[in-house]
């Protein structure tokens, strides 16, 4: 049937349309219909059932020693087949203790800054390079990395987004494999396995720094151009 021959990316347009379509009968009341048949789709989309079993796939993992200390796996977080997937460091206390990604003090600013472009955590996809809380927040050793990218990165090939904003040092280089800074980086749109890739600034670093929340929009204001362009 043609149905079944339906690809990855021409399943992410048709729901994104009926995502679009939900919120505008939503608007004028419609509310249970569209609802059903949106639910319905994105239940047997291929991409979600691939992410809920990867994230299985780790419970209880203890590859590295950050096993050790956590509370919670903080998988990722957000829209399956979203356009737009943010990489981060890794959990602080706040996401080890709820299980989800940036929903502390940085995850506030990252969610003001999505919603500043026009969408909503709802659209987007948000994950990190290390699924496990490093102690004292410090930044995960290499051997950690070396440990947990390979499910970051097997996230990222099942969405396959149209962007990749990689948050942060650890980010950047986990996907690039550069040590420079984010300054010589930042404004620039790199490549990872055919996905453009924009660097940018940590919140957690712009909350010490709120100098470069200039730059910071200016990134943010790239990725709305590459994703609506």
């Amino acid at each position: 049937m043609p149905g079944n021959t339906t690809s990855h990316l021409e399943k992410k347009e048709i729901a994104k349309w009926l995502e679009l379509m939900c919120r505008s009968w939503e608007f004028f009341g419609v509310d249970t219909i569209p609802r059903k048949i949106f639910f319905e789709f994105t239940a047997s989309n291929e991409q979600e059932k691939e992410l809920k079993n990867l994230a299985k796939s780790i419970e209880g993992c203890k590859r590295c020693r950050l096993s050790e200390g956590r509370i919670h796996i903080v998988f990722g977080d957000g829209n399956p087949y979203a356009q737009l997937v943010f990489v981060g460091e890794g959990p602080g206390y706040e996401e080890d203790v709820q299980g989800l990604p940036f929903v502390g003090q940085a995850g506030r600013l990252l969610t003001k800054m999505i919603h500043a472009i026009g969408l909503t955590r709802k659209d987007v996809y948000i994950c990190n390079v290390v699924k496990c809380r490093p102690p004292q927040n410090r930044t995960p050793l290499a051997d950690e990395i070396a440990a947990c990218s390979p499910f970051l990165f097997k996230q990222l090939e099942i969405i396959r987004p149209k962007v990749i904003c990689a948050l942060g040092a650890c980010a950047v280089e986990t996907l690039l494999k550069t040590k420079q800074p984010m300054n010589r980086l930042r404004g620039k749109i790199f490549n990872w396995q055919g996905i453009p890739v924009i660097p940018t600034f940590h919140p957690a670093y712009l909350l010490r720094n709120p100098i470069e929340k200039r730059k910071a929009w200016e990134d943010f204001l790239m990725i709305r151009k590459h994703l609506t362009g």
